[in-house]
């Protein structure tokens, strides 16, 4: 399927649409295939999707290994804005999923934790990433300028204050000072090597990011317009995050 976008009324439709969507593929590859292997991303677009996800009848999660997209560095998995605590509580825990492949944030060495997930992850082609867009257009936490040309699969990255920001807006961290300044992020490239892409984007504070990515030029100042050059991605937005595009969209 070549890029795609579906635009539902609601951020709750948009979440069903989205969930959908990454059930079908989900199934057909565990049709086709004995391992499935998919990427997990956190964030308040991620809910109600991999709610679905562990609700969902007659998916053998055995068979299915799932890989961490990011993580802040420097906070245990028991901090409350931990995505490995976001992850165990609302995915992992409820599945008898193969594996689960963790960023340890907290790794003494953040560059050796790096290297320990590129091994991972380059011995399971990806068959489906379900990502999200972010408030400054990044991919995960591959703010702008974003790298587009590594070759690594994990990188450590520095995190720009709008990214910051939005961890604060989210409800994450109390303030500002509270958010980590780096984090270990799957890079673009590895994004992009998934099979299959599920990118999930409501709510208005995402239509400028969305506007940029759909409507500019494809550049690491937008990480999320890289999207329109993978083959098989699906974009789901709401009414409110494709409203400064939603004229040239058609509304499903």
């Amino acid at each position: 399927m070549p890029f795609s976008i579906t635009v539902s009324p609601s951020y709750s439709d948009c979440s069903s649409a989205a969930s959908a969507a990454a059930l079908s593929v989900l199934r057909q590859r565990l049709d086709q295939q004995e391992l499935v292997n998919i990427v997990l991303a956190t964030g308040a677009s991620q809910f109600d999707l991999l709610a679905d996800l562990v609700s969902a009848p007659g998916i053998a999660w055995k068979r299915v290994t799932a890989f961490h997209l990011d993580e802040y560095a420097g906070i245990p998995a028991s901090h409350p804005a931990s995505f490995r605590k976001y992850l165990v509580e609302r995915f992992t825990s409820h599945l008898p999923l193969r594996a689960f492949h963790a960023v340890q944030g907290d790794a003494p060495d953040l560059v050796a934790e790096c290297t320990r997930l590129e091994s991972l992850i380059c011995q399971a082609p990806v068959d489906l990433a379900l990502i999200g867009i972010g408030e400054n257009g990044h991919l995960a936490f591959n703010d702008p300028p974003a790298d587009f040309d590594t070759e690594r699969a994990y990188l450590v990255v520095d995190l720009d204050q709008a990214c910051r920001q939005q961890q604060v807006g989210e409800g994450w961290f109390r303030d500002l000072q509270e958010v980590p300044s780096q984090a270990i992020s799957m890079s673009i490239r590895q994004i992009l090597r998934s099979q299959a892409i599920i990118c999930t984007a409501p709510d208005l504070r995402k239509a400028l990011p969305v506007q940029r990515a759909l409507l500019g030029p494809v550049t690491p100042d937008c990480p999320a317009s890289i999207l329109r050059h993978h083959a098989d991605c699906q974009l789901f937005l709401d009414q409110a995050s494709a409203s400064l595009v939603a004229p040239g969209l058609h509304l499903q």
